[in-house]
C-alpha cells in the first residue's frame, strides 16, 4: 500500500524524522485557513500517488493565504498521470541551501535491503541513476543489523556527503530506517532531503510503501488505506481471500496456481490476437482448494466485471483432483443462479481428469463448454468474448 505524502510526513514525525509542519486541505477555503494557521510562505502540494507533480503544476509556492487559496483552486481536480487531485497538503516553506536523496528499499534479487543515497538530489532518481550513476551510492543493508549509527555514516560517506554534514544526516538515516523496519515497509524514500540556510536537515517530501503481507501486525494501517483508490472488484476478492488483480480485457481467467494463471494470461493474449485483440480481464488464482464456495466467490468477482464477456477456467488437478474442481464449478453455478450469465470455457487436466469431465458433461450446464487442451480452450474463450 502506497501512502500519500501527508501520511508519510506524519509517520516520519512520529519516528523523530525532522519534517516541516503540514496541514491537509480538501477545498480552496481549507487551503487558505491552513496558510493562515502556518503563517509565512507555504507550499500547496497535490496529494496523488505518483511522481512528477511539480512538472505537472501540482506544486505551487504561496506567499500569502490569498495565493494559497488561488493555488488550491488551480490544483484541485488536476489530472496528474491519470490521478485526479482531490486532496492537498499545505506545507510550511523552507529556505533551501542544498538538496539530497535517500531511500531504503527491499532488494528482492539479492534477498536483502538496499540503501540508495546521493549528495546530488532534486531530480528523479531514475534520471540520476542513468545520467550520473557515480553519484548514487548503493549500500546493502543487512536485515538483521539494519542501519546502525556506523552503517548510517558509511552510507553518508559513500554518497559523498562532506564530513561536516555526515554527522547531521546520519541520525536522519537511522530514523528513516526505523520507519522502514518498524512499519514493515518495502520502500521509504525522501526526495528531497534538504539542508536549510539555517543548517537544519529536513525531509521535505516522503514516499512510503507498506507491505500488505504484514498488515496483520499493523491493524492501524487500515486507517491509511484510500478507499477511493481501491478497485471494488479487488476489494470484493480480498474479502474472500482471493488472489485477484483487475486487468483491462474481456476474458475472465480462473486458475489454480500463480504459474498456471500467468501462463493462461499469455495464452489468452496470444489467442485474442486472432479475435480482434481480445485480452485477459483479470488474474485470479484460487489456489488448491477449488471448492464450490471458493469457485463461486471467484466467479462472482469475475462476472461482476462489466468488461468480461467470457470466462476461462483453467485447472490442473494435483492435490485437489479434477472431480473436486468439477463439483466446485457445478456447485458454484448453482449458488450463483441467474447471476451467472456469461459463457464458461473449462479445461481440466491432471489428477482424476476423466471423472471431472464426466461430472461436467452430466451436469450439462448451458453456459459451460469443456475443451481438452489449453490452447484450444483459450481460443474458444477469446472467440466467445469477441462476439
Amino acid at each position: 500500500m502506497d501512502l500519500f505524502e501527508y501520511q508519510a510526513r506524519d509517520l516520519f514525525e512520529r519516528y523523530g524524522v525532522p519534517v516541516l509542519a503540514g496541514v491537509v486541505a480538501d477545498t480552496p477555503e481549507d487551503a487558505r485557513a491552513a496558510a493562515e494557521r502556518l503563517g509565512g510562505v507555504t507550499v500547496v502540494k497535490a496529494q496523488v500517488k505518483t511522481g512528477g507533480r511539480g512538472k505537472a503544476g501540482g506544486v505551487k509556492v504561496a506567499k500569502s493565504p490569498d495565493e494559497a487559496e488561488e493555488a488550491a483552486r488551480a490544483i484541485l481536480g488536476l489530472d496528474i498521470k491519470g490521478h485526479v487531485v482531490k486532496r492537498l497538503m499545505i506545507a510550511a516553506g523552507a529556505r533551501i541551501d542544498r538538496e539530497f536523496y535517500f531511500s531504503v528499499l527491499l532488494d528482492r534479487a539479492n534477498r536483502s535491503y538496499l540503501s540508495l543515497s546521493s549528495y546530488s538530489g532534486g531530480m528523479e532518481i531514475e534520471e540520476l541513476a542513468v545520467e550520473r550513476p557515480d553519484e548514487l551510492a548503493r549500500i546493502e543493508v543487512d536485515p538483521l543489523e539494519g542501519v546502525t549509527a556506523e552503517k548510517a555514516r558509511e552510507i553518508a560517506v559513500a554518497a559523498k556527503f562532506p564530513e561536516e554534514l555526515v554527522d547531521k544526516v546520519a541520525p536522519v538515516f537511522e530514523a528513516l530506517w526505523s520507519v522502514y523496519r518498524d512499519e514493515d515497509a518495502t520502500l521509504v524514500e525522501v526526495n528531497p532531503l534538504v539542508l536549510t540556510e539555517t543548517g537544519e536537515v529536513i525531509a521535505l517530501d516522503g514516499k512510503v510503501t507498506l507491505d500488505d503481507n504484514a498488515a496483520f501486525r499493523h491493524p492501524e494501517h487500515e486507517a491509511l488505506a484510500d478507499a477511493g483508490d481501491v478497485d471494488p472488484l479487488e476489494a470484493k476478492a480480498k474479502e474472500h481471500d482471493l488472489n485477484y488483480v483487475k486487468l483491462d480485457g474481456e476474458v475472465g481467467v480462473i486458475g489454480n496456481g500463480a504459474g498456471l494463471v500467468m501462463s493462461t494470461l499469455d495464452v489468452v493474449s496470444y489467442a485474442g490476437e486472432k479475435h480482434g485483440g481480445v485480452r485477459p480481464a483479470n488474474f485470479l488464482d484460487i489456489g488448491g482448494g477449488a471448492s464450490a464456495d471458493v469457485m463461486a466467490a471467484g466467479l462472482d468477482v469475475i462476472l461482476g466485471d462489466p468488461q468480461v464477456r467470457s470466462v476461462f477456467v483453467n485447472v490442473f488437478g494435483g492435490i485437489t483432483a479434477c472431480d473436486a474442481v468439477a463439483n466446485g464449478i457445478v456447485g458454484a453455478l448453482g449458488k450463483l443462479g441467474d447471476e451467472a450469465d456469461k459463457p464458461l470455457v473449462v479445461r481440466l487436466d491432471g489428477n482424476n481428469v476423466e471423472e471431472g469431465r464426466r461430472i461436467l458433461a452430466e451436469a450439462a450446464h448451458p453456459l459451460v463448454t469443456v475443451v481438452d487442451t489449453m490452447d484450444a480452450a483459450a481460443d474458444r474463450a477469446a472467440e466467445l468474448a469477441a462476439h
